[in-house]
């Protein structure tokens, strides 16, 4: 729908999402995308689903061919109570990316893909990359997850420091963002305590860092239900061309069409879940010429499928889900991110 007013039901994409119609799952596994190569630059663990462990297969099932390089390197995810590894600076991305420069692929790359950086220089050198491989392709699509936060608070001390990077030099590049609730309000400078709080957060990415599709991914319960644990709001904005007739000559006048989706929690804190997020929305925005409800429709259905499965997975095995990484193992649960069910 047009505007700022997600609640008026007469958009067929407001409300409870439906399964989209899906070509048979046989039809997804034989695709192959011409000329589609994502180039996807965010964590690393050794063992779980985390970063590009819940990027990279994902993207593959979908047909794209995926390069990554790891901002970090860790044996686990940060939520368990020992990790080792190392940490990537501008200076080991600028190396490795120099490398791919020098194999002519910076022409290649059809989407690049972010998410985690531990490091401000780092993130930094994102920027450079994303303006030279647009260099060698104007058309390349960038989608950002500016991973800093949840639930109120910065995962660390160098999170918060990534901040002013990204609102400043990241989103500005940026096609697609795909912020939490906590990471919408620290970005744009609101707080964010319900849809209209939300709603003009978004606006704000449209207006001043001239995004062109955001999508709030998490963290904003329905205050009207009788238990609002049952349930959580995604928002998808996205801009419109002006037309005549509507154009005002102000530099910030965007027309924007905005989407409410909601979804039934599952209880537990699932790790991974946002980075699976971002990596399905570029797959099926790929996958639906653009159409931004039936992408994020999609990519809702196979994470409530994945989670799910996860779920199930936990409590078989007697694992409390307090803080579960996402799986079942990914080769289990590709159905679901091919073809979700509701």
């Amino acid at each position: 729908m047009d505007g700022d007013n997600p609640s008026n039901d007469s958009n067929n994409c407001v409300g409870r999402f439906p399964s989209p119609s899906l070509t048979p799952l046989e039809k997804y596994l034989a695709k192959e995308r011409d000329d589609k190569r994502v180039l996807s630059i965010q964590s690393h663990v050794v063992s779980g689903f985390v970063g590009n462990k819940c990027a990279v297969f994902p993207l593959q099932l979908h047909g794209f061919e995926v390069d990554s390089i790891n901002s970090v390197q860790f044996s686990n995810h940060t939520l368990y109570p020992n990790v080792r590894g190392q940490l990537l600076d501008e200076r080991d991305l600028a190396d490795l990316f120099e490398g791919i420069r020098l194999a002519d692929l910076t022409s290649k790359y059809s989407h690049i893909l972010t998410g985690y950086c531990g490091d401000a220089s780092f993130l930094r050198q994102i920027a450079a990359i994303i303006r030279e491989c647009r260099r060698h392709r104007p058309g390349l699509v960038y989608v950002c997850d500016p991973v800093m936060g949840d639930n109120g608070k910065y995962y660390n001390a160098m999170s918060r420091e990534l901040c002013a990077i990204y609102r400043d030099e990241i989103l500005p590049l940026a096609d697609v963002i795909t912020p939490n609730a906590f990471e919408l309000s620290e970005l744009s400078g609101f707080a964010i305590t319900n849809e209209a709080d939300c709603l003009r957060a978004i606006a704000h990415f449209h207006r001043v860092q001239k995004v062109r599709i955001v999508v709030m991914t998490s963290g904003l319960a329905d205050e009207s239900k009788a238990s609002s644990r049952s349930t959580m709001y995604c928002y998808a904005s996205e801009t419109l061309p002006l037309t005549p007739s509507i154009a005002t000559g102000d530099a910030d006048d965007v027309r924007l069409r905005q989407f409410r989706f909601e979804i039934p929690l599952i209880a537990g804190t699932f790790v991974g879940t946002g980075d699976l997020f971002a990596a399905l929305l570029l797959a099926w925005l790929e996958e639906s010429d653009g159409d931004l409800c039936h992408a994020v429709k999609a990519t809702i259905a196979s994470m409530q499928s994945v989670i799910g499965r996860t779920s199930d997975f936990a409590f078989a095995e007697g694992i409390a889900t307090d803080a579960v990484q996402i799986g079942p193992p990914q080769t289990k649960s590709k159905g679901n991110k091919l073809c979700p069910t509701p």
